[in-house]
């Protein structure tokens, strides 16, 4: 008796868009339910290695909310590719000059680091303020 795995082809796959809005949400919480959504954990035919998951947009990232001291002690690092070529940026300083980029950063840590976790990112739609241009997709909203 052998029974076979069902694998989703991927015109079964149905994608689905999602609205979540980041106002007073805490980050770590609010990428752990984006990075569920992307991947496609919270589908009954979820399969590792295909990109069953649903595209995800998040308003309001500018009033996304950090615990503790983190906005001015939690360190951003990033290197140049040249000698002495480390820089380093504060969430505060981040979210003055691109807010989306701390939801972005959070969520991309949380999904896999190879071919498939680079297509997710494209996915996720992060914009600083209310606003989106992706009402024709007809995006529900996700509460948590």
């Amino acid at each position: 008796m052998s029974t076979n795995t069902y694998i989703p082809k991927s015109s079964e796959v149905r994608h689905d868009w999602y609205v979540m809005d980041a106002e007073g949400k805490t980050l770590g919480r609010l990428a752990t339910q984006a990075a569920t959504l992307l991947r496609g954990k919270h589908k009954p035919d979820f399969t590792p290695f295909l990109k069953t998951g649903d595209f995800v947009i998040v308003v309001n990232a500018s009033k996304v909310c950090l615990t503790g001291k983190k906005e001015t002690d939690k360190v951003y690092y990033r290197h140049t590719g040249y000698p002495g070529g480390l820089r380093k940026e504060t969430v505060r300083q981040v979210r003055e000059k691109h807010p989306e980029r701390l939801v972005q950063r959070a969520v991309a840590g949380m999904l896999p680091k190879n071919k498939l976790g680079r297509q997710l990112r494209t996915r996720l739609k992060v914009y600083a303020g209310a606003d989106h241009p992706h009402q024709a997709q007809q995006p529900k909203s996700w509460v948590f």
